[in-house]
């Protein structure tokens, strides 16, 4: 992979110089951009259009949940995945973001190395739902009416088995094995649930799995 341009958005320089100073310490991670509130940040996005957002959730102004969704919902920022920051008092918001289309979510305490192995994740076109984070976010999902049954009424029952399998938060090679399937097989399935469900990415198919009622707290 070539470079991956980073841009952060956060309120507290500290945070921004820190994460700044944690990412350019790989040689194939480059900050391209800073921004202290969300709607500074979304000015600098669609001006560097860079691979990953590192986007606080709270920010006096316009909060990292209303830009996350201005960046997602601009059909020219379409490659541009967004990774919230939390410090893990932000149920609801978690909730809402990966709804609006959010890649994934990190702690503003993770480790140096965790970080910088998140935005490859991130820019490769992969979801980040850290376990400890997914278990805040699907016990929202947990206290939630199910979706309608017939939202899952166009999936095979291969596509079923794979869709549960990404809501459990394995990877496609873990998928193929689970399924006796190639790793090719198990990315052309979760693509077709991707367009069936019409689904951002892969973030978004772990929410219609327990929203679906097909995987449960506690599953895997």
């Amino acid at each position: 992979m070539s470079t991956v341009a980073v841009v952060i958005v956060d309120d507290q320089h500290l945070v921004r110089e820190g994460l700044r100073a944690l990412l350019e310490r790989a040689p194939d991670i480059h900050v391209a951009g800073e921004a202290a509130d969300g709607a500074a940040g979304l000015a600098v996005v669609r001006t560097v259009r860079p691979d990953v957002v590192l986007m606080d959730v709270r920010m006096p102004g316009t909060d990292g949940l209303r830009s996350a969704r201005q960046i997602v919902a601009d059909p020219v920022l379409a490659d541009v995945r967004v990774v919230m920051l939390t410090t893990f008092d932000d149920d609801e918001y978690l909730f809402e973001a990966i709804r609006a289309g959010a890649a994934g979510f990190l702690l503003k305490d993770t480790a140096p190395d965790a970080l910088r192995e998140a935005v490859r994740t991130v820019a490769r076109g992969d979801a980040l739902l850290s376990p400890a984070v997914t278990r805040r976010v699907l016990a929202a999902v947990a206290d939630r009416p199910a979706v309608d049954p017939g939202r899952l009424a166009g999936l095979t029952p291969r596509e079923r088995e794979v869709l549960a399998h990404v809501g459990a938060g394995l990877s496609n090679a873990e998928i193929g094995a689970a399924l006796y399937l190639s790793p090719d097989t198990a990315r052309t399935y979760v693509g077709r649930l991707l367009a069936k469900l019409g689904a951002r990415d892969r973030a978004q198919l772990v929410v219609a799995a327990y929203e679906s009622g097909l995987v449960r707290p506690g599953e895997r």
